[in-house]
């Protein structure tokens, strides 16, 4: 049985509902009463966790980084456009308490780590871009806190790479999601068997970070075992911003989490009677 607690409410792992991440990400566009309503939004649909994501297009991006593509805007103009004002991070974290979430983040320096331990953030979340940043994980594990990385990009090597820089600090509270890192990404790239490969490999808990149009790979996710799931969401797919496009709304995070719960129920105990 592997199973981490969060707190004296909530646990991840063996024998534990499925814990469901609600990631509002950048889809507040820096409009700090757009990031309440994604809170109100997230507890309405009964998620268990909303994450946010605190970074600086100064530590991201040079600002000579070239575009992705003809038409779109500089990296470090982009990142800037979005980025979470970090003077929200206490007012975020009690709104989410108020609402009955749990609140975290993930950090993208070592700043950002101290800002959300300043307010008692209870786990964090690595993103797929940073698992080759031990240094970063090392910090992250030296909290002492349940720690949830994405692997989108990497292969097996550089997760153990992870996992030994993570596991150091004497911190095994890990979750792995398997990731795509494409956004939308296709259904055909998910590779959903990895859950249980990386599962096998590292005795973690994991999970899927799903960045797929729709709700229908999640529920597959959990079927074949996945322990956490997290979705992007917005309030509406056509507001403004890079991650708005493939988000869910919350009328589909509801159904989401419905389904999902759902199919728990549905599992039952294998004896056939």
């Amino acid at each position: 049985m592997v199973k981490i607690r969060i707190n004296e409410r909530r646990s991840i792992g063996d024998g534990e509902p499925v814990f469901i991440i609600a990631e509002a990400g950048a889809n507040h566009n820096r409009d700090k009463k757009l990031a309440f309503e994604l809170i109100d939004a997230a507890a309405d649909a009964k998620a268990d966790a909303i994450k946010f994501q605190i970074y600086s297009a100064n530590t991201l991006y040079s600002k000579e980084a070239p575009r992705f593509s003809k038409d779109s805007l500089r990296p470090w103009d982009l990142i800037k456009a979005v980025e979470t004002p970090r003077n929200w991070i206490p007012e975020l974290k009690e709104y989410s308490d108020k609402k009955g979430l749990i609140f975290f983040a993930t950090p993208f320096d070592f700043d950002a780590v101290d800002e959300l331990e300043a307010v008692g953030t209870e786990i964090y979340k690595i993103a797929s871009f940073e698992i080759v940043d031990l240094d970063l994980i090392h910090y992250v594990s030296s909290k002492q806190k349940p720690t949830i990385i994405s692997t989108g990009l990497s292969n097996l090597e550089e997760i153990e790479d992870a996992y030994l820089a993570y596991k150091s600090t004497g911190n095994n509270k890990l979750v792995f999601l398997q990731c795509a890192s494409l956004y939308p990404s296709k259904p055909e790239i998910m590779n959903l068997r990895a859950i249980t490969s990386v599962r096998s490999a590292f005795n973690t808990i994991t999970g899927l970070s799903d960045h797929t149009v729709g709700i229908h790979i999640s529920v597959a996710a959990v079927a074949m075992g996945a322990s956490v799931i997290e979705k992007h969401f917005t309030l509406d797919r056509n507001m403004k911003g890079p991650d708005h496009p493939f988000a869910v709304e919350p009328n589909e995070l509801s159904q989401m989490i419905s389904n999902i719960r759902d199919t728990e129920k549905a599992f039952g105990d294998g004896l056939k009677i």
